[in-house]
């Protein structure tokens, strides 16, 4: 029987969400840990995104396969009950056998919390990147403007051995406010290693004055991570949510 959950987890403390051979603490090994426990088998958790190190989710999916059928509110109790305080299983259902977190996505939601204004919000320090300066959000929303739609984003990939396609479609950037910090929303089909915090951090060295809305066309064009800014740091990300098509609604 496969399964489909919906996590949510403070990713301060954890090396990012995939399990490593060097670690055992990371998401998904804890979830893993847990349901081995629970039914006494071995069980492969599937995540929608790998979020690194540092980095937050608010509505991250995940699916596993349990021989035979498994009560799904028992198996989130049981979840709830044995995983740390920082992670929790907010909703769990049964899905059908071809389904997977990943490969049946069809978009994702990501935010970026940026701190302006000097605010140190210190029980916020964990959730949000405190900026030391004043940002021209116009400016910002022009060179956000050239990366929607379809693109190569290799100029934005951390893994410069990237052999897949680096081919990505963002549906939407979006700037709001959140308590007075800036909060950037990237909308699309997927995103590659590290690309959100380099778009980010790009866009930063708009707002700041460094760079012109219009050189983000030309660092999309160059294909080179070179070209682009720094990575904006960890903990100012967020999964937001991951949406499936119709035939997965629950």
């Amino acid at each position: 029987m496969n399964y489909r959950i919906t996590i949510q987890y403070d990713g301060s403390r954890y090396n990012g969400w995939q399990k490593q051979g060097n670690t055992s603490n990371t998401i998904q090994g804890r979830l893993e840990e847990v349901l081995e426990r629970m039914a006494g088998q071995a069980v492969e958790v599937h995540g929608a995104g790998r979020t690194d190190a540092g980095v937050h989710a608010l509505g991250q999916t995940a699916n596993f396969h349990l021989q035979g059928e498994w009560d799904p509110g028992e198996i989130r109790r049981y979840l709830n009950r044995y995983l740390p305080d920082d992670i929790e299983v907010t909703a769990i259902d049964r899905v059908p056998p071809r389904f997977h977190s990943r490969l049946s996505a069809r978009e994702k939601v990501y935010r970026y919390r940026i701190g302006t204004g000097g605010r140190k919000a210190v029980f916020e320090r964990k959730y949000r990147y405190l900026y030391p300066g004043e940002l021209d959000v116009e400016a910002m929303k022009q060179g956000a403007a050239f990366c929607i739609g379809t693109h190569d984003f290799k100029s934005f990939c951390a893994n410069r051995h990237m052999k897949k396609s680096t081919v990505r479609t963002i549906t939407e950037i979006a700037f709001g406010q959140k308590e007075g910090d800036l909060v950037i929303t990237f909308t699309g089909d997927g995103f590659l290693y590290h690309m959100i915090r380099i778009l980010t951090g790009t866009l930063l060295e708009i707002g700041s004055g460094q760079r012109r809305p219009e050189e983000m066309k030309e660092i999309l064009e160059g294909k080179n991570r070179a070209l682009a800014g720094r990575t904006a740091p960890a903990q100012g990300l967020m999964l937001v949510a991951v949406r499936y098509g119709d035939e997965y609604e629950v």
